[in-house]
């Protein structure tokens, strides 16, 4: 499959070019289809008109979700807690730290940043805690990069990203493709690696 590459996007105009249609099709039965239903009556009916926070609301209290987990970077302490007030309104909201536990680099050999004591980002404890909590959908806030993945893994509950980690592109990682001095770091110019 190469559907980035492919000029033509046919399948929008709904023909099948994987011949998988009707296997797939069937999947979309009970929970799975409702979660589709739900997520297209959104699209359609506020295309454009509602942010993402809007949303993510309009999609919880559509899946009749009564408690919502928030787990953020601690950079992010200042929008989490924004983003838990403005949640808190519709729903019980649970939140979780990445440094949640405090453990330390060293008991897993770790990289550090600093020389002192430093606590690792915990992913694990993080989807523990809300997995404890009985999230019925969780929230990932600016967590780095592998330990958002980790997060999602282990998260009982489904997981939606609200914002990624981008340290040099201000959360904003497609703005490297819109930067003509990131493009071309991006791009490979023939060299051997």
């Amino acid at each position: 499959m190469n559907c980035a590459g492919c000029k033509g996007k046919a399948c929008h105009r709904g023909k099948d070019c994987t011949e998988i249609a009707e296997e797939v099709k069937e999947e979309y039965k009970d929970e799975v289809l409702k979660l589709l239903r739900v997520s297209t009556r959104i699209e359609s009916r506020y295309y454009m008109q509602k942010t993402r926070i809007e949303e993510l609301i309009l999609y919880a209290k559509e899946m009749n979700y009564k408690k919502l987990g928030v787990a953020f970077c601690i950079g992010m302490q200042k929008e989490a807690g924004i983003i838990c007030d403005v949640l808190s309104q519709y729903f019980d909201v649970s939140s979780v730290c990445c440094k949640v536990c405090g453990i330390d680099k060293s008991h897993f050999e770790l990289e550090r940043l600093h020389n002192d004591v430093e606590a690792m980002c915990n992913p694990l404890g993080q989807a523990k805690i809300l997995n404890h909590e009985k999230t019925d959908l969780n929230i990932i806030l600016g967590l780095c990069i592998g330990h958002d993945i980790l997060f999602t893994k282990y998260s009982v509950a489904p997981v939606t990203t609200l914002a990624v980690k981008d340290r040099v592109l201000a959360h904003n990682p497609l703005g490297a493709i819109y930067s003509a001095y990131h493009m071309n770091k991006l791009m490979i110019k023939n060299e051997k690696h």
